[in-house]
């Protein structure tokens, strides 16, 4: 039986698929957090490049990928897809079970497939500088990586609590050139007016954004770089899906049901998007996204319009929020501790299209630690919430006696990742509850926008 199913380098997709021109309805409007009205492309000019706000708004169904991007993707991409048949035996399901790897980039995960062109475009608009923002490290260490490619300076911000629980993160992130910031830090006015309030405040993806956006905006030759929600991120992570469906072609199979993890949509939307299309054209397919029970957004959170980051300085994004300063719990799981979703990807959840399934921390540790003593592959953790959602399908496919075919992005290895794996080994890893009280202050605070 073939576990590995590879295409060769000349099967990178040539194009992005947009998602936007298949969608049920248009998207709401970016509305401006100062004026409080519609954002106009030259609005955003002062924090991304020309050609990224265009994908953003884009209604081109197919972009053309760069081809020194796609000579940069050569490197890792396509991506190998994985049959887990020791997974399916340990699990005594008669379901199929694949995986997508992107552990295999020089990150470690999924996203290089868009820190990559941001970069590209950044050099191109003649920016010297990136500013941004990490959670688990995964987007901090990938965007390290493609600025360092393209010649670009680059400032990272990383969520405190991930600042101390993944040193390692930091290391790559500094080997390839980028100056580490834990946040909240003293070195922005957003990141001194939380440090005032808290001083011991763990930090959050939200907090990390608007230091990000603000050393962006007040630096003439800096430009921002976000490693997921926005259009043009979900845009370049579907690769994923494009490649997966290709690799399932030479399996003979297609999908019953398609799972990523989700914190703010990138990788779900990397791996779900492809499949949507053809949802929309007709095929019995389902899209779910599995997102931690301790901030879950999708699950728990209002859909309204929202701040993108805590300062209120990010644009007002129609989207699944917690409250733009909603403080997570700090689970190892970083890159899920968003307060708000992909405008895309929320659309979609409240649309019916999109499934949502919110799962707690141990589940989800447990889950990983079965795939890897099956699969030999170390998952990181945000990527054991998919795993938690596979193993739930599999098992459910074994109750009803069906064979049902499930595909599942494992969006990057836990390698660095190793001190949470010894803590739930030990025992001393903690679930967290959801905390309702915290998100009906947090929603208490959301803006006034009037279309």
């Amino acid at each position: 039986m073939q576990t590995k199913f590879l295409l060769g380098e000349n099967q990178i997709p040539t194009h992005w698929y947009n998602v936007i021109p298949d969608l049920p309805e248009p998207l709401s409007p970016v509305i401006h957090p100062a004026t409080g009205k519609p954002a106009s492309p030259d609005d955003l000019v002062r924090i991304f490049p020309p050609q990224l706000i265009e994908q953003e708004v884009s209604t081109q169904r197919w972009i053309q990928i760069p081809e020194p991007v796609r000579e940069i993707y050569r490197l890792w991409r396509p991506a190998p897809l994985f049959r887990a048949h020791r997974l399916e035996k340990a699990l005594g399901t008669p379901a199929h079970i694949y995986y997508k790897y992107e552990g295999v980039s020089p990150a470690g995960s999924h996203k290089p497939n868009t820190a990559v062109p941001q970069a590209y475009y950044n050099k191109l608009a003649g920016t010297k500088r990136l500013a941004t923002e990490t959670g688990a490290g995964q987007w901090g260490s990938s965007i390290a990586l493609a600025a360092q490619m393209f010649g670009l300076a680059c400032t990272v911000y990383m969520v405190k609590v991930s600042y101390g629980q993944k040193p390692y993160r930091r290391s790559m992130m500094q080997l390839w050139g980028a100056e580490v910031i834990p946040s909240p830090s003293d070195r922005t006015a957003a990141g001194r007016g939380i440090l005032a309030a808290d001083p011991e405040s763990p930090g959050s993806l939200g907090v990390a954004i608007s230091e990000a956006v603000e050393d962006a905006v007040t630096h003439e030759d800096t430009r921002y770089a976000l490693g997921s929600v926005l259009n043009h991120v979900c845009l370049h992570q579907t690769v994923i899906g494009l490649e997966a469906k290709e690799q399932l072609k030479l399996a003979g199979e297609y999908p019953d049901v398609v799972i990523g993890c989700h914190g703010g949509g990138s990788n779900f939307a990397g791996i779900g998007f492809p499949f949507l299309a053809d949802k929309a054209a007709g095929k019995d397919v389902r899209i779910l996204a599995i997102e931690p029970s301790s901030c879950p957004t999708l699950t728990k959170g209002a859909y309204t319009f929202d701040y993108g980051d805590t300062a209120k300085m990010a644009p007002i994004m129609r989207m699944y929020t917690l409250g733009h300063d909603f403080m997570p719990p700090g689970i190892h799981a970083g890159g899920l501790r968003y307060h708000g979703a992909s405008p895309l990807v929320s659309q979609l959840v409240h649309a019916g299209l999109v499934e949502a399934r919110a799962v707690g921390q141990l589940a989800c540790f447990e889950a990983a630690v079965q795939f890897a003593r099956a699969e030999g592959i170390i998952p990181a953790p945000e990527s054991s919430h998919a795993i938690r959602g596979a193993v739930e399908e599999a098992l459910r496919a074994k109750e009803e006696g069906r064979e049902r075919v499930i595909l599942f992005n494992l969006s990057g290895h836990g390698h660095v990742d190793m001190t949470s794996y010894d803590q739930f080994l030990s025992g001393k890893l903690d679930d967290f509850e959801y905390p309702e009280e915290k998100v009906r202050a947090s929603l208490a605070h959301l803006p006034k926008v009037e279309l």
